[in-house]
């Protein structure tokens, strides 16, 4: 039997996927793709006579037989999925079903969405004394969320959100920031196929408008949303400074230094962090 890799494809530019998620590809004998997504990793990469089948249109259970039956015949078998295969890709619901039946399989993480994302738009997702905690999370759709998983509990917290799969219920969305204190001037930055070379779309607006903004790109599928304090920072007047790049914050690798009143510098004795 061969082994099962869940390749995490990252957010849609091939290029993205990581050295050794790409390295598997063009050693597999089969590979099961998300086509949504990533068929140009899986087509670009792939080695002649590989196996490739496009898994849109096909159940948990039919999946889960085509990675057993795949993986009889081949040394490696490449499930490739969009983004991080731990981040809302399902990684449970598949390989019960391969420990079921003795099978090894093994995980290459990958880019994710939200990262691509802030990327794509030239943003922080944490910032010294503004936000220092990133929440993943999506909103209650067909799909419940957890007690005390509500987008307006999350939202309390005033920190970053990165919102997957709830474009399409934006209005939820500035529901729940609204009903969580977020004023209406806090600024939201939605990125549609992000990394996606000809493909990618940035709007930013407001909890007040971002709904009308994206409307007006025509943006209803495949865009994460970012509600975050430090959204625009770039542009501000005066940001807090990290502390680790601080001329003044001593730690192993280098000595702090302080002004003297004659506006010489002087290193101080070595603090380990």
């Amino acid at each position: 039997m061969g082994i099962i890799w869940f390749v995490g494809a990252g957010p849609g530019d091939p290029d993205l996927i990581t050295v050794k998620g790409r390295g598997l590809l063009e050693q597999a004998g089969a590979i099961l793709f998300a086509g949504s997504l990533v068929d140009q990793a899986a087509t670009r990469f792939a080695p002649p006579g590989c196996e490739i089948r496009d898994s849109k249109d096909m159940t948990l259970e039919e999946m889960s037989a085509w990675l057993l039956d795949a993986c009889a015949r081949h040394a490696t078998v490449v499930r490739l999925q969009t983004g991080d295969p731990g981040l809302y890709g399902a990684l449970v619901e598949m390989t019960r079903p391969l420990d079921a039946a003795g099978v090894q399989w093994k995980v290459v993480p990958g880019v994710s969405s939200a990262m691509a994302a802030a990327a794509a738009a030239g943003e922080t997702l944490t910032l010294p004394e503004v936000t220092q905690t990133v929440i993943l999370t999506r909103v209650a759709g067909r799909t419940p969320m957890p007690a005390g998983e509500e987008l307006e509990a999350l939202a309390a917290h005033r920190s970053t959100l990165c919102i997957f799969l709830s474009i399409t219920l934006l209005h939820e969305v500035q529901r729940a920031l609204r009903s969580a204190g977020w004023s209406e001037d806090a600024p939201i930055v939605v990125v549609q196929k992000a990394s996606w070379p000809g493909a990618e779309k940035i709007v930013r607006g407001t909890l007040a408008d971002i709904k009308r903004r994206c409307q007006d790109e025509k943006i209803a599928s495949q865009a994460m949303i970012i509600a975050s304090p430090a959204l625009g920072a770039r542009d501000w007047a005066d940001i807090a400074r990290s502390k680790l790049y601080d001329p003044g914050f001593s730690h192993r690798f280098r000595k702090a230094t302080l002004m003297q009143d004659d506006g010489t510098e002087s290193a101080t004795t070595e603090i380990p962090s």
